[in-house]
């Protein structure tokens, strides 16, 4: 069992220097905005106007302390594993005998994700749920965001973050564990179960990503549903992704230097990410709650080290152009990132660890390659919800989760 004294796992609070703060507000205010053509609304990226109003609401109106105190409020701690600082919440759950449970954010994502989340699977009883569906949860900031910083060196990609997390679990004394991811996460929460199948009784995630390889017959048959999300997959805008995985550190001066530039970059997504899709992301996500996340990047200046993973996973290991030369599948969109060498974005052996897909409306996962890497044993698509469905619709993952690990304990 990993070490477990004072001195390897210390308590950790949250406490933003107000200078921080007051030079936040100083460079919303002195924003040096761009022009923008008339008419094309958010089809060139996001419009200057609603960017105008969303940023004097972040500089006049939020307010970081009240939501800095309400993540205070969840026991957290940091410790450092092979190098790398891990920043986490560890919130046990009142039945002494819980199911140990990770949740794993994504980009551009944080704890700040599960706050919703947290009392329902804790403690069941006090929100309507049956204290047989507890939980112990460990919330973790992936390596590279928030303030699992400073990154320990490259090469921090899902497989090694995995290997991180099950330390982790280890030195918090549990052997027998859950894992949840979504996005990033659900790269991350495979891989702890493909290191240490002895341990992860079951995975679960939301927003998985899951590609064509090039087998003869895989396209053959394919829902009317399956094939809207492979469509969905080929032309979805993957600028920020491009610039994550193959220069996230040049982007990073600007997001670094600019609230404004950072509050774009994140925002973008929610609009785009968040059902339904042609309305507001406010429609889906509180604007505190979008802010409070924006705000951890800035006050950490994490837009490098957080947009590192992209480049672990994609330009440096998957997605390789001599991949992409070699790719056969048909109906092949080579065009767009999301299709340039994914017969090289390899899962690796089969995962053995029982797992549980959710899919919003939004996802794009096609079942039989998600199969064809993992050992799902549950399959639940929803009608509605985004991709950062913790926020979104936080009791429709409850429910999931409870469901599936009710089986697995």
């Amino acid at each position: 069992m990993e070490n477990t004294t004072p001195s390897a796992i210390r308590s950790f609070r949250i406490d933003i220097p107000q200078a921080q703060l007051d030079d936040l507000h100083v460079r919303l205010a002195a924003t040096r905005w761009p022009d923008e053509l008339p008419g094309v609304g958010w089809d060139r990226g996001v419009p200057v106007t609603y960017l105008k109003d969303l940023a004097e609401y972040w500089r006049a109106a939020y307010d970081w302390r009240v939501h800095e105190a309400e993540l205070n409020t969840f026991p957290q701690y940091m410790t450092t594993i092979d190098g790398q600082n891990i920043h986490f919440l560890h919130v046990r759950s009142p039945r002494a005998d819980a199911t140990p449970l990770m949740l794993l954010h994504g980009w551009p994502g944080s704890v700040a994700d599960f706050l919703d989340v947290i009392g329902p699977l804790s403690d069941p009883n006090a929100h309507g749920g049956d204290t047989a569906d507890a939980f112990h949860l460990v919330i973790p900031s992936l390596p590279g965001f928030a303030f699992s910083t400073p990154l320990a060196g490259p090469g921090m990609g899902a497989a090694r973050m995995a290997g991180v997390f099950n330390r982790l679990m280890d030195r918090l004394g549990y052997t027998r564990y859950g894992v949840h991811g979504y996005d990033t996460g659900s790269w991350v929460a495979p891989e702890m179960g493909k290191q240490a199948p002895d341990h992860v009784i079951g995975v679960h995630v939301n927003a998985m990503v899951a590609f064509p390889a090039g087998a003869e017959g895989e396209m053959d048959g394919l829902t009317e549903a399956e094939q809207r999300r492979w469509h969905r997959m080929q032309t979805f805008n993957d600028a920020y992704l491009q610039c994550n995985s193959k220069r996230p550190q040049t982007v990073a001066y600007a997001l670094t230097d600019s609230p404004v530039g950072q509050l774009a970059w994140i925002v973008e997504k929610f609009k785009e990410l968040t059902d339904p899709e042609d309305a507001l992301p406010e429609v889906s996500v509180h604007r505190d709650r979008i802010l409070t996340g924006v705000s951890l990047y800035w006050l950490t200046a994490t837009a490098a080290s957080a947009a590192q993973v992209y480049y672990e996973e994609i330009s440096a290991n998957a997605w390789s152009e001599a991949a992409a030369d070699d790719w056969t599948a048909p109906n092949a969109a080579h065009d767009t990132g999301w299709s340039d060498g994914q017969g090289d974005w390899a899962a690796g052996p089969r995962g053995t660890v029982p797992t549980a897909v959710l899919l919003s409306a939004h996802d794009v996962t096609v079942r039989r390659w998600a199969e064809r890497d993992h050992d799902i044993v549950r399959w639940t698509e929803l009608d509605r919800g985004g991709h950062f469905l913790a926020i979104e619709a936080p009791e429709l993952l409850v429910s999931d989760v409870r469901e599936f690990f009710d089986k697995m304990r």
